[in-house]
């Protein structure tokens, strides 16, 4: 039995080891609100969530992004109760390699690599299969996605990922 291929939601013929800033969505699988701690997972005062204990981890799975690749800066992020949101920013050398990292890193591959570390400290992946992605062309555009990831959780009743 044949199964339909998936489509691929990248950017034909774009190589994604290339210095840029990307905007990244990851969301959960069945979209459950796991991230966050309590029924309803409001925002508390401060515009964040109450972390789960799953959230914590993700959390500082995110911050140790920088500590694995070298060449790589997470500018922001917010993780809402069922995804997550950041600018991920790749500054490689000219080369594109570090002296610890012989290859390149790709955001497929930086993604893989931490959505693996949180479902082997939990023993099972939370995660839809892929993301999304967004590359930033422009100073504009970074402002508006900055803005959006500073003011998502305020909009999460209204957010297209809200789940109750």
């Amino acid at each position: 039995m044949d199964y339909p291929k998936r489509k691929s939601i990248r950017l034909k013929g774009y190589d994604y080891s290339q210095n840029g800033y990307y905007f990244i969505t990851i969301c959960v699988q069945n979209m459950k609100n796991i991230l966050c701690r309590g029924e309803h997972c409001s925002p508390e005062n401060n515009h964040q969530f109450e972390l789960s204990d799953i959230g914590i981890l993700v959390d500082t799975a995110i911050r140790n992004i920088p500590k694995y690749y070298a060449n790589v800066e997470i500018e922001k992020y917010v993780i809402m109760p069922n995804h997550l949101h950041m600018i991920l920013v790749l500054q490689s050398n000219e080369s594109g390699r570090t002296m610890f990292d012989p290859t390149a890193p790709t955001i497929g591959r930086i993604i893989k690599q931490m959505k693996g570390y949180i479902a082997k400290q939990i023993g099972y992946s939370i995660w839809q299969k892929s993301y999304y992605d967004h590359i930033i062309r422009n100073e504009s555009e970074y402002q508006k996605i900055w803005q959006y990831i500073d003011t998502n959780p305020l909009k999460w009743e209204s957010d297209k990922y809200y789940n109750r």
